[in-house]
C-alpha cells in the first residue's frame, strides 16, 4: 500500500492523506479502483479522528482507494471546507492514472459535518459559486455521495452548532443560513447517493437524511438509504476500532454492516 499525504494549495491547515492500494503484476497490473474522499464530522469545530483512518482502512480492505481529508474548521467560515473538498477531488482525478483509479468512480463521503461538506460538494460542484474559484466542474465532480449520519439541512432540523461554526456572524442572516439547506440544492445533477443513520440520533436527527432523500427522489435520483432502529450520534464503524474511550455508546452491532452494504451499492449503482 502507498500511503500518501499531501498539503492542498488552499490552506497550511487542510491536508489529503491517500491510503493506495498499488497494483501487483501477479494480480492485475492495470487494475483502476472507485476511490472515497472522506470528510470526517466534528461539527465544523474539529475533524474526528474516529472517522478518518479506521473508515478508511475499511475502505481500502474492500477494494477502494481511500483518502481522508483534514480540512479547515472555525474559525474558517463558508465556503473554505467546500472549497478543500473540491480542491481534493481534483487532486486525486489528476493523479487517476498514477493512483489506479477511475476517475468516473471518485465518491465523496462524509460523516455528521463532514456529510455537510460532502453534499455540499455533490449539490453545488456545477453552480457558479465554485465556478468563481476558478474551478472546471468537470475536474471537481464526484461520482457519488456516502452521507453518514450527515447534517444537511439548516432549518427547522438542523444541527446548530454546526452551522454556527460553519457561518459565524453570519448564521444570524437568514439567507445564507438558509443557503446551507442541502435538501433545497438538490437538482437533476446531484450524484447518486448511499446514506445511513439511526432512529435513535439525537443531535443531528434522521430529518436531516430523510429530507435530503426526499429532494433525490423528487429529481428521480437513484439513492439507497438504511435507518438502523438504534444508535447516537457519531457511531463511525459501530465497533471497538472506532469506539471513543470508554463510550459504550459507539458501539453498536447493528450499523456495523454498512461498508459492506456501501461496497455493494458501488458495485451495483458506480461501477457498472
Amino acid at each position: 500500500m502507498i500511503h500518501q499525504y499531501l498539503k492542498t494549495s488552499l490552506s497550511d491547515d487542510a491536508t489529503l492523506t491517500g491510503y493506495i492500494i498499488d497494483n501487483s503484476p501477479e494480480i492485475d497490473a492495470d487494475k483502476t479502483r472507485p476511490a472515497v474522499v472522506i470528510c470526517p464530522g466534528g461539527g465544523y469545530a474539529f475533524v474526528s479522528a474516529r472517522e478518518a483512518e479506521p473508515v478508511a482502512i475499511q475502505m481500502v480492505a474492500r477494494g477502494f482507494q481511500a483518502f481522508v481529508l483534514h480540512y479547515s474548521v472555525a474559525p474558517a467560515r463558508f465556503p473554505t471546507q467546500l472549497l478543500e473538498l473540491a480542491e481534493s477531488v481534483k487532486i486525486v482525478r489528476q493523479h487517476a492514472a498514477e493512483w489506479h483509479i477511475d476517475p468516473e468512480q471518485i465518491i465523496a463521503a462524509g460523516f455528521s459535518a463532514g456529510g455537510h461538506i460532502a453534499a455540499g460538494l455533490g449539490t453545488l460542484w456545477h453552480g457558479e459559486l465554485l465556478k468563481k474559484y476558478g474551478y472546471d466542474a468537470q475536474e471537481i465532480q464526484p461520482n457519488g455521495l456516502l452521507l453518514s449520519y450527515a447534517v444537511l439541512t439548516s432549518g427547522q432540523f438542523a444541527h446548530r452548532g454546526s452551522m454556527v461554526n460553519l457561518l459565524g456572524a453570519d448564521f444570524k442572516d437568514d439567507n445564507k443560513r438558509a443557503c446551507q439547506s442541502l435538501e433545497n440544492q438538490v437538482d437533476e445533477y446531484t450524484p447518486k447517493a448511499f446514506m445511513w443513520t439511526t432512529f435513535t440520533d439525537h443531535a443531528v436527527s434522521m430529518e436531516n437524511t430523510l429530507m435530503f432523500a426526499e429532494a433525490l427522489r423528487r429529481h428521480n435520483i437513484n439513492f439507497e438509504l438504511h435507518v438502523f432502529p438504534a444508535g447516537s450520534h457519531g457511531l463511525s464503524l459501530g465497533n471497538e476500532e472506532s469506539q471513543k474511550k470508554g463510550n459504550l455508546d459507539n458501539i453498536q452491532p447493528e450499523v456495523q454492516v454498512w461498508p459492506d452494504l456501501f461496497t455493494t451499492w458501488v458495485k451495483n449503482q458506480i461501477e457498472k
